[in-house]
């Protein structure tokens, strides 16, 4: 089911499986839904997202978004797939019979894991229970204090205010970069 030829697909980018589609990248907290922050490694490679799909519809029939928000909770909020890359997954699950669709309420579609997706995931055990280890320590990793968070956002706005009242003379710059210097190398020890 997630053989060779459905590897190919994905690699041509068919079916919206392209490069910008499966690579994905956990992102900084402040910044986890838009891009940009910092790359801690790519959470999903080449068809893993559809295994965390199936797997994740194997637990319980579940609606795209909800799908969404499993993976978001997964990883402790440190990344959220865009429908851009849900529906797609489900779609080619659907396509290789991994996965039936019903249809919900309005235009939401309930998916159900078919015996050809238990099979495949059975298959690809050691795949989902390391992808599973591997969101579990994106979560952890992704897990940012909130009162360290609330400080750093105090610093900033403590730099931003002093900076706006007007120009540093020398000594005033000296000062205030040997105060963040101080704080850099105090975080750096702790």
């Amino acid at each position: 089911m997630f053989g060779k030829h459905n590897n190919r697909r994905a690699a041509r980018g068919e079916g919206g499986f392209g490069v910008g589609g499966w690579l994905t990248r956990l992102h900084d907290a402040a910044h986890h839904h838009h891009g940009g922050g910092g790359r801690l490694g790519r959470l999903f490679a080449h068809g893993d997202l559809s295994l965390v799909v199936l797997y994740l519809i194997a637990e319980k029939p579940r609606h795209g978004y909800e799908i969404i928000k499993a993976i978001e909770a997964m990883v402790g909020g440190s990344y959220s797939p865009s429908p851009g890359t849900i529906y797609p997954a489900l779609t080619l699950l659907e396509d290789q019979g991994a996965v039936t669709v019903e249809a919900g309420e309005g235009n939401r579609k309930l998916y159900h894991i078919t015996p050809a997706g238990q099979e495949s995931l059975a298959a690809n055990r050691t795949a989902v229970e390391r992808l599973l280890g591997r969101m579990q320590a994106a979560a952890q990793a992704g897990h940012r204090p909130p009162q360290v968070v609330r400080a750093v956002e105090n610093l900033k706005l403590a730099l931003k205010l002093r900076l706006d009242r007007g120009p540093l003379d020398p000594e005033q710059a000296s000062a205030l970069a040997a105060i963040l210097d101080r704080a850099a190398a105090e975080i750096e020890r702790s």
